[in-house]
C-alpha cells in the first residue's frame, strides 16, 4: 500500500500517521514495524519519529497490518460533469473527501469506488483514488475526480499553475468595508494547535481574492477566488483580516444564532481545461441548503442595509 502525504499531514510523525489509520493496532506495534524496515518513506526506512513532508510516499505491504481493502459504498453522487477522463462532483457538507485516520467509510472515495471502481487514478494512494484536490468535511461544492493517472497529472498541473479557477461563497462575521480585496499571507502549520493552520513567517505562498456580494448588520456575504490551494486557506485568510467564516469554531468564529453544520462555505464555481484538449469547461452550481438558510435568516431579520 502507498500513501502520498498531503499538505495538511506535513510534520506529522511517521508512527502517528500510520497508527491513525488503524483502530485496532497500537502505536507500539506500528513503531516496531517501522524499526524493522517494514514501513518505508520514499522507498527508504525511517525512524518512527520521522517528520513527514508533503509529497512523501509512505508504503508498506498489506500483510504487515492486515489491512482490509477500502469498501465501495452505494452512496448517491451528485455528478455535474463527466467525460471519458474525469468527473466533477458536488460534495455535500458533512462528507469527508477521502478516508482520514480511522474514518474509512461514508467518504466520497467510498462512493466513487462503487460508481467507477476500475477507472480511478491511484497517484494519491488507495485511500485517495481519483481525488485531484479536496474540500474540508463541512465545506460543500465542486471537486474534480480523475479516472486515470494522466488526467490526474493534467488537472493537478492546472491547479499548480493557477489556470484552474475555483470560486467559493461564504458568509463571514463582521462587515467588510472594502468592496473587494486581496489577501496575500503565507500559511503554515499552527505550532500551538496541530489541527489548525496559521499565518506563519516562512510559510507557503497563499493568495485569496474576495468580493463583497451583500452586507448585513453583523455579517457579509462574499465571493472568494483561490489562486493557491493551501489547507484551510479561506478559513485562515478570512480570520487573519478579522472576518472568520460564520460558525467556523476551529478558527474562532464561535457558534452564531444561525445553527449550521460548521462553517458556511461552499465551492460553487470551477473553470478548467478539459483533459487533452483546448476546450474550457465552466461549471457553476446553485447555493446549497446551508447557505440559503443563512441568507434567508439574515434577510428576514431586517439586518440587511445595502446590497452590492
Amino acid at each position: 500500500m502507498e500513501y502520498l502525504i498531503e499538505e495538511n499531514e506535513e510534520h506529522k510523525r511517521l508512527d502517528k500517521f500510520v497508527s491513525e489509520m488503524f483502530a485496532d493496532i497500537s502505536r507500539e506495534t506500528v513503531q516496531d514495524a517501522i524499526k524493522k524496515g517494514l514501513v518505508l518513506v520514499n522507498e527508504k526506512p525511517k525512524k518512527p519519529s520521522y517528520s513527514l513532508k508533503e509529497k512523501d510516499k509512505v508504503s508498506f505491504d498489506k500483510s504487515v497490518f492486515e489491512v482490509k481493502p477500502l469498501e465501495a459504498e452505494d452512496i448517491k453522487l451528485d455528478i455535474v460533469y463527466e467525460d471519458e477522463n474525469m468527473l466533477v462532483v458536488n460534495k455535500p457538507s458533512g462528507m469527508l473527501t477521502h478516508p482520514a485516520g480511522k474514518e474509512n467509510f461514508g467518504t466520497l472515495v467510498n462512493a466513487l469506488l462503487n460508481y467507477c471502481p476500475e477507472t480511478l487514478s491511484d497517484i494519491g494512494g488507495e485511500f485517495r483514488r481519483g481525488i485531484v484536490h479536496r474540500l474540508d468535511r463541512n465545506t460543500s461544492g465542486l471537486l474534480m475526480v480523475a479516472k486515470n493517472n494522466k488526467t490526474h497529472e493534467f488537472l493537478q498541473k492546472q491547479i499548480k499553475e493557477k489556470t484552474a479557477i475555483r470560486k467559493y461563497y461564504a458568509v463571514v462575521k463582521g462587515v467588510i468595508d472594502e468592496d473587494n480585496g486581496v489577501i496575500n499571507k503565507p500559511i503554515g502549520r499552527c505550532l500551538k494547535n496541530p489541527q489548525r493552520m496559521d499565518i506563519v513567517e516562512g510559510g507557503r505562498e497563499s493568495l485569496t481574492y474576495y468580493k463583497v456580494l451583500e452586507r448585513f448588520k453583523e455579517n457579509t456575504f462574499v465571493e472568494l477566488e483561490l489562486k493557491t490551494g493551501r489547507t484551510h486557506q479561506i478559513r485562515v485568510h478570512m480570520t487573519s483580516i478579522g472576518h472568520p467564516v460564520l460558525n467556523d469554531t476551529l478558527y474562532g468564529a464561535g457558534t452564531s444564532k444561525i445553527h449550521t453544520q460548521e462553517q458556511v462555505l461552499m465551492a460553487y464555481s470551477l473553470t478548467f481545461t478539459k483533459p487533452f484538449s483546448d476546450e474550457i469547461i465552466n461549471i457553476q452550481i446553485d447555493k446549497d441548503e446551508k447557505l440559503e438558510k443563512v441568507l434567508r435568516y439574515l434577510r428576514s431579520r431586517n439586518w440587511k442595509f445595502y446590497l452590492k
